[in-house]
């Protein structure tokens, strides 16, 4: 069994930036997918960004050159840099660990983040 615990969201004015941490209650280096994902109310969840183990990256079109998504083994974490922040990416983001040759998935409670105009 694995906890995430998410942190770093909040308000930030539009333009702002926030980065945001998933800390894993174990060794995270088997994890061979890592994601961010959110949800606006009213809206389906959405992958914001992942990452396999051999660092390969995706980001939804609304974000990429704004968003960086990235881990540290050594502290258990997987990171969200969030740049040039505007009102629609307001929502609750949750990160979402996977050890996919066990069929393992894990989610953290998720962080709010709000952007004012």
């Amino acid at each position: 069994q694995v906890q995430l615990v998410e942190s770093g969201g909040g308000l930030v004015q539009a333009g702002g930036s926030l980065r945001l941490s998933c800390v894993a209650s174990r060794s995270s280096f088997s994890f061979n997918y890592v994601g961010w994902y959110r949800q606006a109310p009213g809206k389906q969840r959405e992958l914001v960004a992942s990452m396999t183990s051999g660092g390969t990256t995706n980001y939804v079109d609304s974000v990429k050159g704004r968003f960086t998504i990235s881990r540290s083994n050594a502290k258990n974490t997987v990171f969200l840099q969030m740049n040039s922040l505007k009102f629609e990416d307001t929502a609750v983001y949750s990160c979402n660990v996977r050890i996919t040759y066990l069929g393992q998935s894990y989610w953290g409670q998720g962080t709010q983040v709000a952007v004012s105009t």
